[in-house]
This record gives C-alpha cells, sequence and structure tokens, in this order.
C-alpha cells in the first residue's frame, strides 16, 4: 500500500492537485527504497552465507601446510596413484621383461616375446599378475614418496640450513635410500607372487589363488626370500630417480626453460616434471638392472640362489638382458610417475616437486 492511499481522500481536490503529486512522488520512493533495502539484505545475506539462507560463497582452498603430518599423508597419496597406476599399465611389458630374462631361448625379442605370450596363453596372458602390481606398488608408492619427502626434510634439519645448500645431492640420496628401505618391505610378498605367475605357466591366475599357493610351497617368510636382491634393484633405482629428478629439474629451469619456475604455468611445470621423470628413468634403468634380473631368477625359482644365478647367466647377461626393453618402460614409467605425483600435488594446493631455492638460515 502505498503512502497516499493511507492519506484522506479529502486531501485529493483539483484545488490540491500539487500537493496530490507531491505526496505520490514522496510514495513511490519510499516504496522503492524498501525494496532496494530488502534486496540489499538478501544479497548481503548471500555472500556472507548468514541468516536463513545459507547460500555462502565457496570458500578458497585450505593451504597445507608443508611438512606436517597432513602434508606427508598427501605425498603418500600421490605417489600410491603415481607408482600403483603406472606399473599396472605397463604389465604386458613386464610380463614380456620377466619372460625374456628367465628364458631366453624361447624369448629372444621383445616383439618376439609379445607374439610369443599372446599365442600361448591369448591376450589374457599378457596382463598376468595385475592385481598384485597393482596392489604391490600402490604400497611401495606410497612409503616411496611420503617417506622421502619425510627423511629429506629430517635431514635437512639435522644438517642445518648452510649444509643442506651445500650437499643437496647427498639429502636427496639419503632420503630416497631411507624411504625405499621400508616402501620394499611393502612391496616385496606381492612382488614375489607377481613373478610367479608371471613366469610359471599353471602356477596360478593371480593373487587371490597365487599368495595361498606360495605360502604353502615356500612359507610365510618365502614371500621375503628376494627383499635382499629387491633392496638391490630398488634402493639404487630410487636413490637415481630422486636426485636425478631434482637436479635435472633444477637444470632444465636454469638452462632450457626461458623463465623462473614461478612465472610458468601448471601446465609447463609438470611438463618439466614428465621430461626430467624420463631421463631419470634411463639412468634407473641402467643402474638397477642387474639386481633386476636376480629378483626374476630367484622368485621363478624354489632352488635358485645369488651365487647360481651369476655362474649361470654370467657377469655381461646379468647387466644386459632385457635392458633394452627394460629402459623404454623404466623411461617411461618414471616419467609418467612424476607427471601424476607432481600433477596430484598441485590438485591439492601444493608446489611441483625440484627447484626449489635453496634453504637459507633464518634471521636472528
Amino acid at each position: 500500500m502505498g503512502l497516499s492511499e493511507m492519506l484522506p481522500s479529502s486531501l485529493y481536490t483539483p484545488a490540491s492537485s500539487t500537493f496530490a503529486s507531491l505526496v505520490a512522488s514522496v510514495s513511490a520512493r519510499s516504496d522503492e527504497a524498501m525494496v532496494s533495502a530488502h534486496q540489499s539484505t538478501l544479497a548481503q545475506k548471500f555472500r556472507m552465507g548468514g541468516g536463513d539462507l545459507m547460500l555462502a560463497a565457496p570458500a578458497e582452498k585450505r593451504k597445507i601446510k608443508l611438512y606436517s603430518g597432513e602434508f606427508y599423508g598427501v605425498c603418500a597419496v600421490g605417489g600410491m596413484l603415481s607408482c600403483g597406476l603406472t606399473h599396472t599399465a605397463v604389465t604386458p611389458l613386464d610380463v614380456v621383461k620377466c619372460n625374456m630374462q628367465i628364458d631366453p631361448k624361447r624369448y629372444k625379442s621383445i616383439a618376439g616375446g609379445f607374439s610369443l605370450t599372446a599365442k600361448e596363453a591369448g591376450l589374457g596372458g599378457l596382463v598376468k599378475g595385475w592385481v598384485p602390481t597393482l596392489l604391490g606398488y600402490s604400497i611401495q608408492g606410497a612409503g616411496k614418496f611420503g617417506l622421502y619427502e619425510f627423511f629429506k626434510h629430517y635431514y635437512s634439519e639435522l644438517a642445518g640450513h648452510e649444509n643442506a645448500a651445500k650437499y643437496q645431492t647427498v639429502l636427496f640420496l639419503a632420503g630416497s635410500a631411507s624411504a625405499e628401505f621400508f616402501a620394499d618391505i611393502g612391496l616385496c610378498p606381492f612382488e614375489a607372487v607377481k613373478v610367479k605367475v608371471q613366469t610359471s605357466p599353471g602356477f596360478a591366475k593371480g593373487l587371490a589363488d597365487g599368495m595361498p599357493k606360495f605360502i604353502q610351497q615356500e612359507g610365510v617368510a618365502g614371500l621375503w626370500k628376494g627383499i635382499t636382491p629387491l633392496w638391490g634393484r630398488q634402493i639404487p633405482y630410487t636413490m637415481m630417480k630422486f636426485a636425478c629428478f631434482e637436479n635435472t629439474v633444477q637444470a632444465l629451469y636454469k638452462y632450457v626453460v626461458p623463465k623462473p619456475k614461478e612465472q610458468c604455468s601448471n601446465n609447463e611445470k609438470l611438463g618439466v616434471s614428465f621430461a626430467a621423470g624420463y631421463i631419470a628413468g634411463i639412468f634407473c634403468a641402467v643402474v638397477s638392472h642387474p639386481a633386476d634380473n636376480m629378483v626374476s631368477k630367484l622368485n621363478s625359482s624354489k632352488d635358485a640362489t645369488v651365487g647360481s644365478i651369476i655362474k649361470d647367466m654370467g657377469w655381461f647377461n646379468l647387466f644386459t638382458r632385457g635392458l633394452p626393453l627394460r629402459i623404454v618402460m623404466i623411461g617411461t614409467l618414471t616419467g609418467l610417475q612424476w607427471g601424476i605425483y607432481d600433477a596430484f600435488k598441485v590438485y591439492v594446493g601444493l608446489p611441483t616437486t625440484g627447484a626449489a631455492a635453496p634453504p637459507t638460515e633464518p634471521a636472528k
């Protein structure tokens, strides 16, 4: 109801038309002011999430504190995704590689290995062991990346700011070696079953029937029979993987990328992570290959020993058999792992790995 309607009708005479016009104008402005005030209150409630509407605007993504328990947990999840998914994706390559190492007379080449496996076991034979691969390397990846971030920071704190900046590579090596030591304890049982399933026809279809059968034949302790050569393969591999990656990232930003990391987009940063990871993967494959041959042989035969394997294969074959395929496999694998890991870190609001400014002594 307007103000004009509330006034006595006697006021609305031709003689008072000017006054009536004035009243109508005041009434209209009053109505507009009330509507405007009401709309302003609604808008304010909408923006602030107050009142009964409860329509709060989306909150800014909460930042994760570096080197907190939450930070290490997030890094572990990123590592689980990066290692579990990538190792599972290259299962066909792994099947052929393991068989080339175990039976080189039948599996003479990469192409021949794929063809023979598909012919004898069907296409399903190329993905045998994917379940223990997924579970084993997910556990290993969580430990590898999560514990690396922990040990790298822990050793940096022990060394002090000046020494941490001066001996960065030593810290990368020490942190990655410590992380891998524990990560492999979780991987070893799954790796033992995986290799047995992939290289022993008729042994089992996968993890569900393979694990009980393995334990029945070799006991629970047999699941960790290959832990020493696994450490021999994985610890040098991981030390090279992290130290080479960190230094390659720094070199790429310094000599190749035409602008500082801080000015790069997230896509550009992830491209650097993949490239550095692939380069690191090539070195990883070469360094860890002899132990990889050893692990495959040990897990494929109950009676095999380190000495008997070296005698049977010879040192040259121990270092070279299956190496070209493993370079392709590990190079791609490592590049993808770093890409996935850093993509996950970016997704949760963390910076990508590497190229951090050397720590400086805090102001006193």
